[in-house]
């Protein structure tokens, strides 16, 4: 399953489309208005599925992610010269970006894929492709990424 992640041209707060390969919209991401990125996450009948919510007083960007209003777990960047590096804490799952923060790979605590990510260069706004490779974990994958996009907007990239 292929996703298309597009931030709006035009939005005083993070807003973002998720397409499918067919053009559908898959979800609808809005922020809302609070201290630090909260994003909050509706599906295309615009039923709300969660949201990820920054800690504020952190070193290093941390995200709260939840399922409907049920925590699951922390995403958080770490510290590293090179190379980006976030720890997932939830699922066991595992995070690794490329050096220039374009692309990352996600899988699961067997080595297995669980998901790629893109990010395409030459476009107005964010656009991310998502290939995910189980549709269960689509909505997970793109919490992920949500929080990889908004930890690199906390540090001005």
């Amino acid at each position: 399953m292929k996703m298309l992640f597009k931030q709006r041209f035009f939005s005083w707060l993070d807003s973002y489309d998720i397409y499918g390969e067919d053009g559908q919209t898959l979800f609808t991401v809005e922020g809302k208005l609070s201290w630090g990125h909260k994003l909050e996450i509706y599906n295309s009948a615009r039923e709300y599925m969660g949201r990820i919510q920054e800690e504020v007083f952190t070193f290093l960007p941390r995200f709260r992610m939840y399922v409907g209003e049920d925590y699951i777990g922390d995403i958080c960047k770490e510290f590293t010269f090179f190379r980006p590096a976030f720890t997932l804490e939830c699922n066991g799952w595992q995070i690794q970006g490329d050096f220039l923060e374009w692309d990352y790979s996600i899988t699961d605590g067997q080595g297995n894929d669980v998901a790629k990510v893109s990010k395409q260069i030459w476009n107005w706004t964010d656009t991310y492709t998502i290939e995910v490779y189980d549709p269960v974990n689509a909505l997970f994958s793109l919490m992920i990424v949500l929080a990889i996009d908004a930890a690199k907007c906390s540090d001005g990239k």
